[in-house]
């Protein structure tokens, strides 16, 4: 039964969808549809969508891929990788039914111009104009291929750069783009030539999570929160995105990546401009996104002595994840026994502007690491040394707010309290709010609201072209501090562990430590 408190909850709800982009009739174009991520996140996103009636109607879905195939071949392969990597695993037959109906399969090489073709005619045998001309084209397939097909389609004229028609097509590409701020402008370019930069959607699935998005509204819509989100009341914020896996399977793209290219230059320099940025002059796409770059034009840049001090890389040895023992990086499939590249990294850096001024960001990410978790930790400043801080010092913990992204997402403030009792004991203490069981409801799959979105033309939630090479730029300045010096014996870490012990001493040298995430 609810409370009255409750009751009032519900009815102060404030609905801000009405003017939210309608999702037009539209057909979906999987480029790389035999791939692991089609199965995995796309399509069970999809089906989810039009399960809760979310999908416009009439829509299809055409996956292209060089495999051969029927149709019928496709959706039972898509079927197999439902039951196993959905969220939801059972299904309503009859729904899923419903839904197979609308997934065709093209069989064609993405450099082969016939297939386009062939692609065309598909989309012209629907009937339905809309699903011919209102086309998302989801380029799931290696970078080195976005420029060829979206070339491709322009030629065949399924991607127009002007269309007066009242028409859309865009193009969904995934990471990695780009190694450096030079191939990522190349991509820039490449794509630009066939479709305007307003066609792009920029694909980060950190962006999509439920609490990455709440991080606006939670600051925003507060008083008490925005007024002390500053150098005034904060004394220093930590971003951690840890991973309790090795790279497994991924040997091979890790030693082109690493951590830096692989984590920072997207998840965690995105989760940090959410966390710094100006409240926007209104709730619009670029509005908010304006404000995310000028967050990461105003991180301090670096000179390469400054790296060495500010930037700490690690790799894993083996060790124990969970009770259960790992080999060490240099001992993964596909990767050289003397590599180089980093699984860790944590960095310390600084926004120059009004606000920020004189309060340190702390940025770590590493794989095999204790547990997985995703959050932003808030640490606000200790209290004047006169009553309780005074008798307690240390003992006294400065308050925290805790925004935990993954898993159990929800929000945490840690506060001193009395210990019941005749005597006199403080203690911290957490009051939490869990998405879970606040709402009672699942927090929908990242790739859910980014399709969505994507196919309703709104780019809020996707990294526009300049605030990608900013970001890129950032990083750049990190890889040429390191320059080719090898691993030394202090950057290695055992697996099962934080990181290396170097990485301590950047919060060290200022009195400060690392707040390691915990299961709930």
């Amino acid at each position: 039964m609810q409370t009255h408190d409750q009751e009032l909850d519900e009815l102060m709800i404030c609905r801000l969808d009405s003017g939210r982009k309608t999702v037009d009739p539209c057909t979906v174009v999987i480029f790389g549809a035999s791939g692991d991520l089609t199965a995995r996140k796309l399509i069970p996103a999809l089906y989810h969508l039009y399960e809760e009636g979310a999908l416009p109607q009439p829509f299809k879905v055409i996956g292209f891929a060089r495999r051969e195939k029927t149709d019928e071949d496709w959706r039972e392969e898509l079927l197999q990788g439902f039951r196993k990597f959905s969220r939801s695993k059972e299904k309503d037959p009859l729904k899923w039914k419903e839904f197979s109906l609308n997934l065709h399969y093209c069989q064609a090489s993405f450099d082969d111009l016939d297939g386009y073709q062939k692609l065309k005619q598909m989309l012209e045998s629907f009937g339905d104009e809309r699903l011919r001309h209102n086309l998302l084209f989801y380029l799931a397939t290696s970078p080195t291929q976005f420029a060829q097909v979206t070339e491709n389609l322009h030629k065949t004229e399924l991607l127009l750069k002007e269309d007066s028609t009242g028409y859309s097509q865009r193009l969904v590409v995934e990471k990695p783009f780009g190694t450096d701020l030079k191939s990522a402008k190349e991509l820039n370019h490449a794509l630009t030539r066939f479709a305007h930069e307003r066609q792009i959607f920029r694909i980060d699935h950190y962006l999509g999570k439920e609490t990455v998005q709440n991080i606006l509204v939670f600051r925003f819509s507060n008083y008490l929160i925005e007024q002390n989100w500053n150098r005034e009341a904060i004394d220093h914020i930590q971003i951690t995105v840890s991973e309790d896996m090795g790279v497994g399977g991924r040997g091979g793209y890790y030693e082109d990546a690493g951590a830096l290219r692989d984590m920072v230059q997207n998840h965690l320099l995105q989760i940090l401009a959410l966390t710094a940025m100006e409240p926007p002059a209104m709730l619009e796409p670029e509005a908010i996104r304006d404000e995310k770059v000028k967050v990461l034009r105003s991180i301090r840049p670096m000179t390469p002595e400054q790296v060495g001090r500010m930037v700490v890389r690690g790799q894993y040895s083996g060790g124990e994840v969970h009770g259960r023992s790992q080999p060490a990086y240099r001992s993964e499939d596909r990767v050289d026994p003397a590599s180089n590249v980093e699984t860790f990294v944590a960095i310390k850096l600084w926004i120059d502007n009004w606000r920020w001024s004189g309060v340190p960001f702390y940025l770590r990410t590493g794989k095999n690491m204790p547990y997985k978790a995703s959050e932003v930790r808030i640490q606000f400043k200790r209290p004047p040394q006169v009553l309780f801080a005074a008798q307690c010092g240390i003992l006294l913990d400065a308050n925290s707010l805790t925004l935990r992204l993954q898993p159990e997402e929800g929000i945490t403030l840690h506060i001193n309290g009395k210990i019941p009792g005749a005597s006199m004991q403080l203690r911290p203490v957490r009051m939490r709010f869990s998405y879970d069981s606040e709402f009672g409801a699942y927090t929908p799959e990242a790739y859910e609201r980014l399709l969505l979105e994507a196919m309703a033309g709104d780019p809020t939630l996707f990294i526009r072209r300049d605030e990608l090479e900013v970001a890129w730029a950032f990083v750049d300045s990190i890889r040429d501090g390191w320059g080719p010096r090898p691993m030394s014996e202090d950057e290695f870490y055992p697996a099962g562990t934080w990181g290396p012990a170097p990485a301590d001493g950047l919060l060290q040298r200022t009195n400060r430590s690392w707040r390691n995430p915990s299961p709930k």
